[in-house]
């Protein structure tokens, strides 16, 4: 069974959702038999590997234009699927489904994976949102099998669309690896223990300026707040988010994975997710693995995880952000152990196999 994967910027070690979930989903079904490509895009790829973990990888040029680069680089990847003579091409994402009815006109089985309703995001403009609802619409009523990540998409795409025959498979986590980094701790400037974590993409949905205006307005007890992440594309958001936490002390770190994330994980105060959108935060869920206190809004994505309601805020609201922060450093540490078992990636593996499996013998039939 040969199955192509886009709809990703590409693994490993790329920024993003949907490259962290690809990156550990794929490799683990690879492992199992299946002959896995990932199309990558060039222009986010910075190693010259043709294989990742069993994982054949394709990478082919894409402009770095944020309105056309996802869909050119999946029609792209669509007719590189048909010479490769794919059997499934699996698509992630709304904008990338724009393009499920080329995949079927051209005799392949479509999976589509639905991350979030991604025309939410305030990034997005008029046309781009159009087009990102559109998408939504072609993946879901074009596509063979849908998986969705959390309930509440599943529930939109059955108010919108009556598609009820959905899979529910969750964004999952690996194990955490807690480590030691005192190089990497001094050369940011920060100890163990005294800082406040956020980690994610410098978008405007990710409401990272609440974050640092909630900070500013609190006695941090000589805590820091460190952020670690940036943006895809430098913007008048990512500038103004990056001078405003310069003014305020903030610790920046870039895009990290790795050692240098995990040890960050691992000697957190806490961990806060502000954001206004999202579809399941492989975030939060990779924070509560290391039994990390967290702070995150009362988005739906958020809510669906079920945590206690001293965890929640209302979204954008700052001052009671500050409170829970002001809360949180003034009371004594205390790690959470979270249930963490319907997350498991090598479980989410096999769920996607069973899926990829059905779609081959209901075409044998």
């Amino acid at each position: 069974m040969k199955i192509v994967v886009t709809g990703t910027r590409g693994i490993p070690n790329i920024m993003g959702g949907v490259e962290t979930h690809c990156e550990e989903l794929f490799p683990r079904i690879a492992a199992k038999g299946y002959d896995i490509t990932v199309i990558r895009r060039k222009s986010y790829v910075k190693d010259s590997l043709k294989e990742y973990k069993g994982v054949k990888l394709i990478d082919l040029e894409t402009p770095k234009k944020k309105s056309f680069e996802a869909i050119i680089h999946t029609f792209k990847a669509i007719i590189k699927a048909k010479s490769l003579h794919a059997d499934i091409v699996h698509i992630h994402a709304i904008g990338p489904a724009l393009l499920t009815p080329v995949a079927r006109l051209l005799g392949m089985k479509v999976v589509f994976t639905h991350h979030g309703p991604d025309y939410d995001r305030d990034k997005w403009g008029k046309t781009a949102k159009v087009m990102l609802k559109l998408g939504e619409r072609m993946g879901t009523t074009f596509a063979n099998e849908v998986i969705v990540i959390s309930n509440v998409i599943n529930n939109i795409l059955i108010q919108k669309y009556n598609r009820r025959d959905c899979h529910l498979i969750y964004n999952g986590v690996p194990k955490p690896d807690f480590c030691e980094f005192p190089e990497y701790f001094q050369e940011l400037g920060i100890e163990k223990g005294k800082y406040i974590l956020g980690m994610c993409r410098f978008v405007p949905e990710k409401n990272l300026h609440h974050l640092v205006e909630a900070f500013s307005k609190i006695n941090t007890y000589d805590y820091k707040l460190v952020l670690a992440g940036d943006t895809d594309f430098e913007d008048d958001y990512s500038r103004k988010l990056k001078e405003l936490a310069k003014k305020h002390g903030v610790v920046l770190t870039g895009f990290i994975k790795g050692t240098k994330l995990h040890s960050l994980l691992t000697h957190t105060r806490c961990f806060v997710l502000p954001s206004s959108h999202e579809g399941l935060p492989i975030a939060l869920l990779e924070a509560m693995s290391y039994n990390l206190p967290v702070i995150v809004s009362d988005i739906p994505a958020n809510l669906e995880i079920g945590l206690n309601p001293e965890n929640y805020f209302k979204v954008g609201n700052v001052d009671e952000l500050a409170e829970k922060l002001q809360y949180n450093l003034q009371n004594p540490l205390q790690r959470v152990e979270y249930n963490m078992q319907q997350y498991n990636w090598d479980n989410i593996a096999e769920q996607v196999q069973h899926i990829y499996n059905s779609i081959l013998n209901n075409s044998k039939k």
